[in-house]
């Protein structure tokens, strides 16, 4: 539980980061697009030194998939109460309903199996002692392709 707080932490701050870039220069449309691509493109530099951590400690307990469903929530989060504040769009009925959406999709993949651990480089793996197999038979992994050197 501490590892999914420190990367709804770490998104957060990416997030913000990433929003202030990607919509904060709105409110500057007199300025030159070059400008607000610049300056846009410098907010945004620090948002990759939280995402990439987030996703680096969360993958393995979390699989890709629900750290993907995870940023989006926070995503909107951020991106909702940014505009509320910075451009004074308060949230409708409507902003509510996606809320629920997304809490569906969360519920959806919260239950999905943990991430497969790859295979080694050099094409060796351990199976796990339960897998029964007759002498001489190997069962493929899951997710790994069989060897053609049969």
């Amino acid at each position: 539980m501490r590892t999914v707080l420190v990367v709804i932490g770490l998104l957060v701050a990416s997030n913000s980061f990433m929003t202030i870039a990607w919509y904060g220069h709105l409110k500057y449309r007199d300025k030159p697009l070059l400008l607000a691509i610049l300056v846009s493109w410098l907010i945004a530099l620090p948002e990759y030194a939280f995402q990439v951590p987030a996703n680096r400690f969360g993958y393995g307990t979390l699989s890709a998939t629900q750290l993907k469903v995870v940023q989006e929530v926070v995503s909107v989060s951020v991106f909702v109460l940014f505009a509320w504040a910075y451009f004074g769009e308060r949230p409708s009925w409507r902003t509510g309903l996606a809320f629920l959406l997304i809490a569906v999709a969360v519920a959806l993949v919260r239950g999905e199996n943990k991430p497969v651990a790859t295979a080694p480089a050099d094409g060796s793996a351990t199976r796990p002692a339960s897998v029964a197999c007759p002498p001489g038979v190997v069962p493929p992994l899951p997710g790994i392709p069989p060897s053609s050197d049969a």
